[in-house]
Protein backbone atom coordinates (compact mmCIF):
# COMPACT_ATOMS: atom_id res chain seq x y z
CA UNK A 1 0.00 0.00 0.00
CA UNK A 2 1.26 3.55 -0.96
CA UNK A 3 1.84 5.91 2.02
CA UNK A 4 0.29 9.07 1.79
CA UNK A 5 2.18 12.96 2.75
CA UNK A 6 0.84 13.41 6.15
CA UNK A 7 0.60 16.46 7.87
CA UNK A 8 3.54 17.33 10.40
CA UNK A 9 1.82 20.43 12.27
CA UNK A 10 -1.59 20.66 13.96
CA UNK A 11 -2.33 23.83 11.70
CA UNK A 12 -3.22 21.47 8.62
CA UNK A 13 -5.98 19.69 10.53
CA UNK A 14 -9.63 20.63 9.18
CA UNK A 15 -11.25 23.52 10.02
CA UNK A 16 -14.49 23.23 12.48
CA UNK A 17 -18.15 22.39 10.71
CA UNK A 18 -19.56 25.51 9.52
CA UNK A 19 -23.84 25.47 9.93
CA UNK A 20 -25.84 28.35 8.25
CA UNK A 21 -29.37 29.13 9.32
CA UNK A 22 -32.09 31.71 8.30
CA UNK A 23 -33.76 33.23 10.92
CA UNK A 24 -36.77 35.88 10.06
CA UNK A 25 -37.82 38.68 12.27
CA UNK A 26 -41.42 39.90 12.95
CA UNK A 27 -41.52 42.43 10.24
CA UNK A 28 -39.81 40.01 7.52
CA UNK A 29 -36.63 40.73 7.68
CA UNK A 30 -34.32 37.96 6.76
CA UNK A 31 -30.85 37.60 9.17
CA UNK A 32 -28.36 34.36 8.45
CA UNK A 33 -26.48 33.58 10.95
CA UNK A 34 -23.27 30.94 10.50
CA UNK A 35 -22.76 28.34 13.84
CA UNK A 36 -19.43 27.30 14.55
CA UNK A 37 -19.35 23.49 15.93
CA UNK A 38 -16.47 21.81 16.22
CA UNK A 39 -17.49 18.81 15.41
CA UNK A 40 -16.99 16.59 11.81
CA UNK A 41 -20.45 15.10 11.13
CA UNK A 42 -19.08 12.20 9.23
CA UNK A 43 -17.02 11.31 12.99
CA UNK A 44 -20.61 11.99 14.87
CA UNK A 45 -22.65 10.19 12.07
CA UNK A 46 -20.15 6.79 12.30
CA UNK A 47 -20.23 6.28 16.11
CA UNK A 48 -23.78 7.09 16.15
CA UNK A 49 -24.38 4.42 13.77
CA UNK A 50 -22.85 1.69 16.49
CA UNK A 51 -24.19 3.40 19.50
CA UNK A 52 -26.11 0.59 20.48
CA UNK A 53 -23.44 -1.66 21.20
CA UNK A 54 -21.29 0.86 23.42
CA UNK A 55 -21.94 -1.66 26.17
CA UNK A 56 -21.32 -4.91 24.47
CA UNK A 57 -18.11 -6.30 25.69
CA UNK A 58 -17.60 -8.23 22.30
CA UNK A 59 -18.47 -5.64 19.94
CA UNK A 60 -16.35 -2.89 18.16
CA UNK A 61 -15.88 -1.25 21.06
CA UNK A 62 -14.14 -4.18 22.64
CA UNK A 63 -10.95 -2.05 22.97
CA UNK A 64 -12.23 0.72 24.84
CA UNK A 65 -14.32 -2.17 27.12
CA UNK A 66 -10.16 -3.47 27.66
CA UNK A 67 -8.27 -0.32 27.84
CA UNK A 68 -10.71 1.42 30.63
CA UNK A 69 -9.15 0.04 33.74
CA UNK A 70 -6.22 1.41 33.04
CA UNK A 71 -7.55 4.56 32.20
CA UNK A 72 -9.18 4.93 34.99
CA UNK A 73 -6.46 3.66 37.22
CA UNK A 74 -4.16 5.87 36.02
CA UNK A 75 -6.57 8.87 36.12
CA UNK A 76 -7.90 7.82 39.99
CA UNK A 77 -3.68 7.27 41.18
CA UNK A 78 -3.61 11.16 40.29
CA UNK A 79 -6.31 12.74 40.86
CA UNK A 80 -7.95 10.92 43.90
CA UNK A 81 -11.86 11.07 42.18
CA UNK A 82 -13.31 9.93 45.10
CA UNK A 83 -15.94 13.14 45.69
CA UNK A 84 -14.63 15.20 43.28
CA UNK A 85 -16.43 16.70 40.47
CA UNK A 86 -15.72 15.07 37.22
CA UNK A 87 -16.20 16.28 33.85
CA UNK A 88 -16.21 13.35 30.81
CA UNK A 89 -15.87 15.12 27.45
CA UNK A 90 -16.36 12.64 24.73
CA UNK A 91 -18.26 10.37 27.17
CA UNK A 92 -19.82 8.34 24.04
CA UNK A 93 -21.67 5.78 25.75
CA UNK A 94 -20.33 6.47 29.29
CA UNK A 95 -17.80 3.48 30.12
CA UNK A 96 -15.68 5.61 31.62
CA UNK A 97 -18.11 8.14 33.00
CA UNK A 98 -19.78 5.25 35.19
CA UNK A 99 -16.55 4.00 36.19
CA UNK A 100 -15.58 7.04 37.84
CA UNK A 101 -18.87 7.50 39.46
CA UNK A 102 -18.09 3.75 40.90
CA UNK A 103 -15.27 5.35 42.19
CA UNK A 104 -17.44 8.01 44.07
CA UNK A 105 -16.55 10.72 41.83
CA UNK A 106 -19.88 13.31 40.93
CA UNK A 107 -19.28 12.89 36.96
CA UNK A 108 -20.83 15.14 34.24
CA UNK A 109 -20.28 13.47 30.70
CA UNK A 110 -21.26 15.73 27.28
CA UNK A 111 -21.13 14.08 24.14
CA UNK A 112 -23.20 15.70 21.19
CA UNK A 113 -24.02 11.92 19.64
CA UNK A 114 -27.91 11.85 20.68
CA UNK A 115 -27.65 8.01 20.39
CA UNK A 116 -24.38 7.45 22.28
CA UNK A 117 -26.18 9.34 24.89
CA UNK A 118 -29.19 7.74 24.80
CA UNK A 119 -27.33 4.53 25.22
CA UNK A 120 -25.51 6.19 28.21
CA UNK A 121 -28.42 6.96 30.01
CA UNK A 122 -30.68 3.64 29.32
CA UNK A 123 -27.13 2.15 30.87
CA UNK A 124 -27.45 3.73 34.52
CA UNK A 125 -30.78 1.77 34.83
CA UNK A 126 -29.00 -1.03 34.43
CA UNK A 127 -26.14 -0.40 36.74
CA UNK A 128 -27.83 1.92 39.00
CA UNK A 129 -25.27 4.51 38.99
CA UNK A 130 -25.68 8.79 38.65
CA UNK A 131 -24.29 10.17 36.10
CA UNK A 132 -25.22 13.67 34.39
CA UNK A 133 -25.38 13.11 30.81
CA UNK A 134 -26.04 16.33 28.60
CA UNK A 135 -25.20 17.26 25.28
CA UNK A 136 -23.44 20.28 24.53
CA UNK A 137 -20.18 21.32 23.07
CA UNK A 138 -17.30 21.57 25.58
CA UNK A 139 -16.96 25.32 24.22
CA UNK A 140 -20.24 26.54 24.87
CA UNK A 141 -20.05 24.26 28.76
CA UNK A 142 -16.65 26.30 28.99
CA UNK A 143 -18.59 29.96 28.44
CA UNK A 144 -21.05 28.19 31.00
CA UNK A 145 -19.48 26.50 33.72
CA UNK A 146 -15.71 28.04 33.87
CA UNK A 147 -13.77 26.40 36.74
CA UNK A 148 -16.28 24.29 37.89
CA UNK A 149 -14.69 20.98 37.86
CA UNK A 150 -12.33 19.12 39.60
CA UNK A 151 -11.30 16.61 37.07
CA UNK A 152 -11.94 16.67 33.50
CA UNK A 153 -11.47 13.80 31.00
CA UNK A 154 -10.72 13.79 27.23
CA UNK A 155 -9.91 10.32 26.09
CA UNK A 156 -9.52 8.68 22.42
CA UNK A 157 -11.57 12.10 21.05
CA UNK A 158 -8.61 14.79 20.50
CA UNK A 159 -7.96 12.70 17.14
CA UNK A 160 -11.66 12.71 15.58
CA UNK A 161 -12.65 16.47 16.06
CA UNK A 162 -11.37 19.46 13.88
CA UNK A 163 -9.55 21.62 16.32
CA UNK A 164 -8.60 19.70 19.17
CA UNK A 165 -6.73 23.19 20.40
CA UNK A 166 -9.86 24.47 20.60
CA UNK A 167 -11.42 21.16 22.98
CA UNK A 168 -7.92 21.60 25.01
CA UNK A 169 -8.46 25.43 25.81
CA UNK A 170 -12.24 24.68 26.63
CA UNK A 171 -11.02 21.91 29.10
CA UNK A 172 -8.35 24.46 30.78
CA UNK A 173 -10.98 26.64 31.27
CA UNK A 174 -13.61 24.18 33.08
CA UNK A 175 -11.06 22.64 35.42
CA UNK A 176 -10.23 24.32 38.58
CA UNK A 177 -6.97 26.20 39.36
CA UNK A 178 -4.96 22.99 40.89
CA UNK A 179 -7.10 20.61 39.41
CA UNK A 180 -6.19 17.61 36.72
CA UNK A 181 -7.17 17.62 33.14
CA UNK A 182 -6.40 14.26 31.03
CA UNK A 183 -6.10 13.57 27.80
CA UNK A 184 -5.61 10.68 25.31
CA UNK A 185 -4.68 10.23 21.85
CA UNK A 186 -2.55 8.57 19.34
CA UNK A 187 1.25 9.72 18.33
CA UNK A 188 2.01 10.19 14.52
CA UNK A 189 4.68 8.13 12.93
CA UNK A 190 4.88 4.99 10.79
CA UNK A 191 4.40 2.55 13.80
CA UNK A 192 1.41 4.32 14.89
CA UNK A 193 -0.08 4.15 11.07
CA UNK A 194 0.99 0.32 10.88
CA UNK A 195 -0.68 -0.77 14.17
CA UNK A 196 -3.35 1.56 14.91
CA UNK A 197 -4.50 1.76 10.82
CA UNK A 198 -3.56 -1.30 9.31
CA UNK A 199 -2.90 -3.40 11.66
CA UNK A 200 -6.06 -2.98 14.15
CA UNK A 201 -8.30 -2.13 11.58
CA UNK A 202 -7.22 -4.12 8.67
CA UNK A 203 -6.02 -7.09 9.83
CA UNK A 204 -6.73 -7.81 13.32
CA UNK A 205 -10.14 -6.23 12.51
CA UNK A 206 -10.02 -5.01 16.55
CA UNK A 207 -11.99 -2.05 14.98
CA UNK A 208 -13.86 -0.82 12.11
CA UNK A 209 -12.17 0.22 8.64
CA UNK A 210 -12.31 3.78 8.38
CA UNK A 211 -12.12 4.80 12.34
CA UNK A 212 -9.04 6.14 12.46
CA UNK A 213 -7.74 9.07 9.96
CA UNK A 214 -3.93 9.35 10.44
CA UNK A 215 -3.64 12.76 9.41
CA UNK A 216 -5.37 13.57 12.16
CA UNK A 217 -3.07 11.74 15.14
CA UNK A 218 -1.34 13.99 17.56
CA UNK A 219 2.35 13.72 18.64
CA UNK A 220 3.43 14.23 22.26
CA UNK A 221 5.18 17.51 21.90
CA UNK A 222 2.12 18.73 19.82
CA UNK A 223 0.16 17.76 22.68
CA UNK A 224 2.07 18.88 25.34
CA UNK A 225 2.46 22.35 23.02
CA UNK A 226 -1.48 22.87 22.73
CA UNK A 227 -1.42 21.87 26.91
CA UNK A 228 1.12 24.84 27.66
CA UNK A 229 -0.89 27.57 25.12
CA UNK A 230 -3.83 26.41 27.44
CA UNK A 231 -2.50 27.94 30.51
CA UNK A 232 -2.23 23.46 31.74
CA UNK A 233 0.99 22.45 33.21
CA UNK A 234 1.85 18.22 31.35
CA UNK A 235 3.23 16.58 34.85
CA UNK A 236 2.89 13.17 33.29
CA UNK A 237 3.18 11.01 29.66
CA UNK A 238 2.43 7.87 29.53
CA UNK A 239 2.04 4.71 26.81
CA UNK A 240 -0.38 2.33 26.73
CA UNK A 241 0.74 -0.61 24.50
CA UNK A 242 -0.95 -3.71 23.17
CA UNK A 243 0.26 -7.33 23.13
CA UNK A 244 -1.76 -9.19 19.99
CA UNK A 245 -0.78 -12.95 20.98
CA UNK A 246 -1.34 -11.99 24.74
CA UNK A 247 -4.01 -9.95 24.11
CA UNK A 248 -3.09 -7.79 26.88
CA UNK A 249 -3.19 -3.59 27.10
CA UNK A 250 -0.21 -2.31 29.57
CA UNK A 251 0.70 1.18 30.54
CA UNK A 252 4.73 2.00 30.46
CA UNK A 253 7.32 4.13 28.77
CA UNK A 254 5.70 3.50 25.29
CA UNK A 255 4.19 6.34 23.65
CA UNK A 256 4.85 5.12 20.12
CA UNK A 257 0.93 4.82 19.46
CA UNK A 258 -1.60 5.17 22.26
CA UNK A 259 -0.48 7.22 25.10
CA UNK A 260 -2.27 9.34 27.89
CA UNK A 261 -1.08 13.09 29.67
CA UNK A 262 -2.19 13.66 32.64
CA UNK A 263 -1.88 17.89 32.99
CA UNK A 264 -2.78 20.10 36.20
CA UNK A 265 -4.12 24.03 35.92
CA UNK A 266 -1.90 26.70 37.75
Amino acid sequence: MAMQSWPDNLNRWAQPTLHKCTLTSRIGISIQLTIMTNADPIELEKFSQLAHKWWDPNSEFKPLHDINPLRLGYIDRHASLAGKTVLDVGCGGGILSESMAGLGANVTGIDLSDKALQVAKLHLLESGRQVDYRKTAVEDLAAEQPARYDVVTCLEMLEHVPDPQSVITACAKLVKPGGWTFFSTLNRNPKSYLLAVIGAEYILNMLPRGTHDYAKFIKPSELAQSCRNAGLNLVDLIGMSYNPLSKIYTLGKDTDVNYMVACRKD
